[in-house]
């Protein structure tokens, strides 16, 4: 019995996932390749690593090599202080009033884009006794989410100016200076060309007011393979770092698509059968009857469903890997049961394995194609997988 399944033995719910750290390590060490030694990889671990685990990730990957990492909240932020993170942690969606001690405390890097975040920042570092107080200024180059407009950048820059931003020795420093694209993916987007190209100018303008922010920063994960011209002194990869590039887009048939970074997946999830049931032709399945069988079926039953972050919209749509052959989700996906048709399948028992993420045999169900069945993106189903589901970590 290996390690991974004697751990697992100890829980009554046989539905786990397993997140190789050997894996995510290589798919770092490939992203800092690509873009060299000069860039550095800001390595996206927001929500729990996008569902991978925060804290064993975030240490997996500082004994990668990574030094910045990029999480949501201060919240998150702290937690990987408190475990051991040593490297810089920007908070890539600014701070909540009354948060600047534990942010200053934790030796956070945050994110500002409005007078209020600098006035709130330089005061509370003025109380704290704290000087040059690094923060990173978004401004919005046209998603029109967070960021400081184009009109209101001088306001922004006149209070950076006042705390000092522009000298040595101020309460505060502007050590970052970034925004975020819309659109990377889509290589011929003229929207993608219209935020590079007002980041360029925005960049100007700041050198302009004698602000000199050390890093620049646009990238994320599909600029990171396929626009290098926006990788600057930082980029951000997330979803890249486990193991998914999506695909890239072009609306014209000339287009040169960049070739695809050779990372693989890092998390793995599986189940074990818990029952087996032999039932005729024309016998409706699971809630509302929702799927009939055309003729005689054998049907598994495995413990998990949308409680575990299994989408619904996989009801009668997804796929899972038996013996190592793939077999259809059948009825409606419920909150903790959900049925799979392994008629075809033979010398299926109780207790066999059911990957519903991974590979094995050639055959191969990940991310992405939970993702095109429930009609949806692969960041959500791998953030949408349940606190519930058990990660294992194995190098």
């Amino acid at each position: 019995m290996s390690s991974i399944t004697a751990r697992i033995s100890i829980h009554t719910r046989p539905c786990w996932a397993e997140v190789s750290l050997g894996r995510l390590k290589e798919n770092f060490r490939i992203v800092q390749q690509h873009v060299g030694p000069k860039v550095s990889v800001c390595a996206v671990v927001k929500c729990d690593a996008y569902g991978h685990g925060v804290v064993d990730c975030s240490k997996a990957l500082q004994d990668a090599g990574a030094t910045w990492f990029g999480v949501t909240s201060v919240e998150e932020g702290v937690k990987l202080r408190s475990e051991g993170i040593r490297g810089r942690i920007l908070i890539m969606t600014g701070f909540w009033r009354g948060e600047e001690p534990d942010l200053i405390r934790s030796d956070l890097t945050p994110t500002v884009w409005t007078v209020e975040h600098v006035n709130l920042i330089a005061a509370a570092a003025r109380k704290m006794g704290r000087r040059r107080v690094g923060v990173h200024w978004k401004i919005d180059t046209g998603m029109s989410r967070l960021g400081t407009s184009a009109e209101e950048m001088p306001l922004v820059a006149d209070t950076l100016i006042a705390a000092g931003a522009a000298v040595d020795g101020g309460t505060l420093m502007l050590e970052g200076f970034f925004s975020h694209l819309a659109s990377s993916e889509v290589l011929d987007a003229a929207d993608a060309r219209e935020q590079i190209e007002r980041f360029r100018r925005a960049i100007d303008w700041v050198h302009s007011k004698s602000l000199k922010p050390r890093y620049l920063h646009l990238a994320n994960s599909a600029a990171v393979v396929g626009r290098p011209d926006t990788w600057n002194q930082i980029v951000r990869p997330g979803l890249v770092l486990y193991g998914y590039s999506l695909p890239f887009i072009s609306r014209t048939a000339n287009t040169e698509k960049p070739s695809i970074l050779p990372v693989k997946p890092v998390l793995t999830w599986k189940a074990r059968i818990i029952n087996l049931r032999n039932v005729g032709a024309q016998q409706p399945l699971g809630y509302s009857g929702a799927y009939v069988t055309p003729e005689p079926a054998r049907v598994a039953v495995i413990p998990v469903g949308y409680g575990d972050g299994l989408s619904r919209h996989l009801s009668s749509r997804g796929q899972v890997i038996v013996r190592g052959e793939l077999a259809q989700i059948v009825g409606n996906v419920a909150m903790d049961l959900t049925l799979v048709d392994v008629t075809h399948i033979p010398g299926v028992e109780i207790g066999d394995e059911v990957l519903l993420m991974g590979e094995a045999n050639g055959k191969r169900v990940t991310a992405v194609e939970q993702a095109r069945w429930s009609q949806t993106i692969p960041y959500e189903v791998l953030c949408g997988l349940s606190p519930r589901v058990p990660r294992f970590y194995v190098e």
